[in-house]
């Protein structure tokens, strides 16, 4: 049970980075949509349940160190080489947005210049990923229930003090920006991107449990967790849609609004959780191209940090909405392939 929490655990921590524990994917791709934006949270849960349960497999029965194996073993030559490619733009994209959202704690949170956050995060993410895959995947691990608590407490909190009702928000949250036109293709979208940030690392992560079972089983807990969690986020800043509307942060405004306290526990957390996945990113980025632990990865990490400090300038909103729904697009054909997986993976142990 211990081994399955904690795959969940990190599986969680993947997953959630700067967008979704900011709130700013949840903004975009659901709250957007207003009551439909609801529906296409719940639909979300099943299906993160089902590919989290399949990366972990793929990953364990592979024991694989890097996604390209399994990649290429489920697609074939052509299309797991566009596979291939699309994962390895989003993990670099995505890891730019992570750098970038640290600059926005700084700024909404402390009124500091962005740089610095960013330069702190960068840092951080150099010396974390220069180590060992279990010390990665531990490190990812320990700091996702901080998170969940104060999601929890927020959204009670929220429920609690709530004086409208949804559908007389709902005007206000129709409002926002979206990512796509139909509330129905954002949430394919978000699931698209989501699963296509975290394979990669889910695979390696996966891979260093030799257990199919317990690796399956905490791939389909953590899915699950993570979709409640999205119901959860999505509730939580639509009942407060008139306050934080205009903010980079929105669950960070939830928690300033309830106590500056909090709103400084809230920010450590999200820093936390921001630090987590872009230490994801790179070190999958990196282990595509090379083995950790060679100068060759190491050149390659912190050549891809040098990079993405430079573009994380561009801003943190701006990032978000603009490349999320690419990648969320570029990642169907990902979904696609790891829903056929099991039957391509079966065959091929039978080949053997």
């Amino acid at each position: 049970m211990k081994r399955i929490l904690k795959i969940a655990s990190a599986f969680i921590g993947i997953l959630i980075g700067a967008g979704f524990a900011s709130g700013q994917e949840t903004m975009l791709y659901f709250v957007s949509f207003g009551n439909l934006g609801t529906i296409g949270a719940i639909i979300s849960v099943a299906i993160f349940a089902y590919l989290g349960m399949i990366l972990m497999k793929l990953g364990s029965r592979t024991q694989t160190d890097s996604h390209q194996e399994v990649i290429y073993k489920i697609c074939g030559r052509f299309l797991g080489c566009i596979i291939d490619y699309v994962l390895n733009a989003i993990l670099f994209g995505i890891g730019i947005v992570m750098i970038a959202g640290s600059g926005s704690i700084f700024d909404q949170q402390f009124g500091l210049p962005s740089f610095i956050g960013t330069i702190l995060m960068t840092v951080l993410v150099m010396i974390t990923v220069m180590l060992k895959v279990d010390r990665v995947i531990k490190v990812i691990a320990s700091v996702t229930p901080f998170l969940i608590l104060v999601v929890l407490f927020l959204f009670i909190y929220s429920m609690v003090t709530m004086n409208s009702s949804f559908t007389s928000l709902e005007p206000h949250a129709l409002e926002q920006n979206s990512a796509a036109g139909h509330w129905l293709i954002s949430a394919i979208n978000y699931i698209s991107i989501t699963i296509a940030m975290g394979a990669s690392m889910t695979l390696v992560m996966g891979g260093n449990e030799p257990d199919e079972r317990i690796s399956s089983i905490g791939g389909l807990t953590g899915g699950i967790a993570l979709g409640l969690l999205l119901i959860i986020s999505h509730l939580t800043i639509f009942s407060n849609i008139n306050t934080v509307s205009h903010l980079d942060m929105p669950m960070l405004g939830i928690a300033n609004s309830v106590s500056p306290l909090l709103g400084i526990l809230y920010s450590l957390v999200l820093f936390a959780m921001i630090f987590n996945t872009a230490v994801s990113m790179f070190y999958s980025f990196g282990t595509r191209f090379s083995d950790p632990q060679t100068t060759k990865f190491k050149v390659i990490v912190i050549s891809s940090l040098l990079i993405g400090f430079i573009a994380s300038f561009f801003g943190f909103t701006k990032l978000v909405s603009s490349l999320y729904p690419i990648f969320g697009y570029m990642g169907i054909v990902l979904i696609i392939v790891l829903i056929i997986a099991p039957f391509r993976m079966s065959r091929l142990r039978k080949e053997n």
